[in-house]
């Protein structure tokens, strides 16, 4: 199986070594056989030679490989970033990875600030649709600059769109026996939301085996925090899924431990710690890797190896409640030294999840 590995930018490339170095160690003691291919796509390559992410690449991961595993895109040296625009959500909406899932699991109760709340209460997964809405870029600006300024984004919504989320929102808490909640804004968006309403009422009735609810988003922000424990899938629009996945990570620890999956069913997918390149923290040994080391177990169960992958979180979860981890959590490991301690306790798990 192949899989390309883009480290990117800033601590994109220290916590990427860590992944791979965990997806190493998991090879040494199973049956994972992967190749993997680093690709030198990031500010770098786009300074010297103004390659961002060429089409050519796009079709030799559609035909090439099973997996892309992605560190964090991002570098002051390019002010508007474009090379990670283009890259990242180049890769999403060129492959159509319309499915951006994002766990929220709570690893160890010392790390939420939420009182009396234990790990049993605080798992759930959200289906964030991925290649639609305003993050298409529709829109502009006119008279820019003076005080009639016109600024405008369009959410851009379509039937096809907001179905395949849901369905697959749906399949996943019917085969797995989870309560599900959609959240989208239609007391405000009548016309955008509203079409997420209309489809969530015909997949209700489509799957009465799923206990499935909606509320408002925001209603949903204050429920999380309130009652984390209601929540087991959650699916929504793309804005409100960067907005409700980072305060889920909140709930469980920080960005430091969260890992997300950029997925197309039966294609080349694309998985990434869901933290920013952090230019002021490279090349000083303080990133957190475990959320890119996490979005390792996810590209795993993605590929089939579903016990691997549990493998990788409990022996992340071994590492936090021994206080291994950098010093975001408590700790006083280096990036590096907090990758070697998880690779140690796959060694000593004798392949058992």
């Amino acid at each position: 199986m192949r899989v390309a590995v883009i480290p990117g930018d800033g601590i994109g490339t220290e916590v990427t070594a860590e992944a791979t170095k965990v997806l190493e160690t998991i090879q040494a003691s199973s049956a994972v056989r992967l190749e993997l291919r680093t690709f030198d796509y990031g500010a770098d390559r786009f300074l010297r030679d103004g390659v961002t992410l060429p089409d050519a690449a796009i079709e030799e991961f559609r035909r090439d490989y099973r997996a892309i595993l992605v560190g964090a895109l991002g570098d002051p040296r390019v002010p508007d970033n474009r090379h990670a625009r283009d890259i990242l959500l180049g890769l999403r909406f060129k492959l159509d990875l319309y499915i951006n899932l994002r766990p929220v699991v709570l690893l160890d109760r010392r790390l939420t600030p939420l009182r009396d709340k234990s790990e049993e209460q605080i798992r759930m997964i959200c289906f964030r649709e991925n290649t639609e809405g305003v993050y298409v870029g529709m829109g502009g600006n006119f008279k820019v600059g003076t005080a009639d300024e016109v600024a405008i984004n369009e959410d851009l919504n379509t039937r096809k769109g907001v179905e395949r989320i849901q369905r697959a929102a749906f399949g996943h808490a019917r085969a797995h026996g989870l309560r599900l909640c959609m959240s989208d804004k239609s007391n405000a968006m009548e016309y955008a939301h509203g079409l997420w309403r209309r489809v969530f009422a015909e997949l209700r009735r489509e799957y009465p085996e799923v206990e499935a609810e909606h509320l408002y988003a925001d209603v949903l922000a204050m429920r999380m925090v309130q009652q984390p424990e209601r929540f087991q899938v959650i699916v929504t629009s793309n804005l409100f899924g960067d907005l409700i996945t980072d305060l889920g990570a909140g709930l469980v620890g920080g960005l430091g431990l969260a890992a997300s999956a950029n997925i197309h069913p039966g294609q080349v997918s694309l998985f990434e710690p869901v933290h920013g390149s952090a230019p002021d923290l490279a090349g000083k040994g303080q990133a957190n890797p475990m959320g890119a080391i996490l979005a390792a177990g996810m590209l795993l169960e993605y590929l089939g190896h579903a016990a691997e992958a549990r493998r990788i979180e409990a022996a992340v979860r071994r590492a936090l409640l021994a206080g291994e981890t950098t010093a975001d959590l408590g700790g006083h490991l280096s990036t590096r030294e907090v990758g070697d301690r998880v690779a140690a306790r796959l060694r000593d798990d004798g392949g058992a999840a």
